[in-house]
């Protein structure tokens, strides 16, 4: 059931749509038809896609490339830090796993050696 607004597009359709739509000019109708959408539509698309660019091509300029935007020492920095949060959650998952451990066999020797009361108890 069509209501008239397009269809929200996921941002690969949204490229595929920009593709199709400069491959073909002429055809540029069904292809807007195809994808439920509007010529305000495409036009948003492509200078959604015309910023990504630039910016995607200053990123690579300015050596930033693959960095999210951030410097080399800033980075360096980052990636100092998830190493020490990372070796920090090691050494708690292994505490946490031992303290289980410990537990599990803490409370099996309870009830084991215990004597049943006859109200439900284990033999």
């Amino acid at each position: 059931m069509e209501d008239g607004r397009p269809k929200r597009l996921t941002g690969r359709r949204k490229f595929e749509v920009y593709l199709e739509a400069q491959k073909n000019p002429e055809q540029l109708g069904e292809v807007l038809r195809k994808y439920g959408l509007h010529l305000n539509d495409l036009r948003r698309i492509e200078a959604t896609v015309e910023a990504a660019a630039v910016e995607a091509l200053k990123a690579r300029r300015n050596g930033r490339s693959g960095q999210g935007g951030v410097s080399g020492p800033e980075y360096e920095a980052l990636m100092r830090e998830l190493a020490e949060k990372e070796r920090a959650l090691a050494e708690i998952t292994v505490e946490y796993t031992l303290l289980k451990k410990s537990e599990r066999s803490a409370s099996k020797g309870t009830w084991k050696g215990s004597t049943s009361t006859g109200k439900g108890g284990r033999n």
